[in-house]
């Protein structure tokens, strides 16, 4: 009768926006400051992530050819399909367990780019997987490979070279620009008033080995090593800053930024094993040298047998 909100036991508060009514702006796991470790999602987000993305081109080359024709879908697809969907609903559910709110339209946008780039990905990495069955070598340049140079007319290479630039550049973009900015805002509420609640479980410690090791094969064959360095700096500098305000890191906090550590970690050592290989160094000119793994097996595994 007086106008006032009545909330049901166990009913969540809620604050009238524009737009709608949204979550109120301070959660519990908030009020309290930190939060447990996720195993769950960082356990699926991390299996997921090895079958699905790592394991689709690895798909390709053990179910047999007749099984997926290559003028149809690959089992490879299906995967990209299935990372496609699963992916942003896990990462959606990773933020909903922040601590801290973060800025929705950000993350609805982020959710969408990273979607609609994963998607460009499926198509030109689909054909581009196919061409390897043809005799494509991802060692070399799309000019440079024996089954394109000398296709007629000669404006079918340009055709091929757009499709490159879909899948490795424009594709690759949208989806991991979106994918470590999510991470990153996710990262920034990972903080605690407590340092005692800094430290990782066993199970966090078990995940961050095949969790860094994921992330040195996206950056490796995602050719995006400058967007990951770059996201690894300002985690870093975030630390640094929240330390001064007497802020830690909690154990999701610590996994990723473990997990960031071990992979670059990984690439530097990857970057130096190849840093003579002439072939490689041809394929990938300029100041970043970044061989790609599949390059490297078309051209020292594959090339053997």
């Amino acid at each position: 009768s007086s106008g006032a909100p009545v909330f049901l036991p166990g009913e969540p508060p809620w604050t009238e926006e524009p737009g709608g009514p949204q979550h109120g702006t301070v959660k519990a796991d908030e009020a309290a400051g930190t939060a447990p470790f996720h195993l769950d999602l960082w356990f699926y987000f991390t299996l997921q992530n090895w079958v699905l993305d790592f394991g689709r081109p690895i798909a390709m080359l053990v179910f047999p050819l007749e099984w997926f024709p290559l003028n149809k879908p690959s089992v490879g697809d299906y995967f990209h399909m299935a990372y496609n969907i699963i992916t942003p609903f896990l990462l959606l559910k990773l933020i909903e367990r922040c601590p801290r709110t973060l800025p929705r339209s950000l993350i609805y946008v982020s959710i969408i780019t990273f979607i609609m780039g994963a998607s460009i990905h499926l198509v030109g990495d689909s054909v581009n997987h196919r061409l390897i069955f043809s005799g494509y070598q991802n060692h070399l340049s799309v000019r440079e490979n024996p089954i394109i140079k000398n296709l007629k007319p000669e404006t079918l290479i340009d055709s091929f070279e757009l499709l490159y630039y879909y899948d490795e550049y424009l594709g690759h973009s949208m989806w991991y620009v979106p994918f470590f900015l999510i991470l990153f805002m996710y990262f920034s509420g990972c903080f605690t008033p407590t340092e005692a609640e800094s430290s990782m479980p066993g199970a966090a410690l078990l995940l961050v080995v095949p969790s860094g090791l994921y992330y040195w094969y996206l950056v490796t064959e995602g050719q995006i090593f400058i967007l990951f360095i770059f996201t690894s700096f300002a985690m870093l500098a975030l630390v640094l800053h929240q330390k001064r305000k007497r802020l830690f890191l909690d154990s999701n906090g610590l996994f990723l930024f473990s997990s960031f550590a071990l992979a670059l970690l990984l690439v530097a050592l990857w970057v130096a094993w190849l840093w003579n290989d002439p072939v490689l160094r041809k394929k990938y000119p300029g100041v970043i040298y970044v061989p790609e793994p599949w390059a490297f097996y078309t051209l020292h595994v594959s090339s053997q047998h």
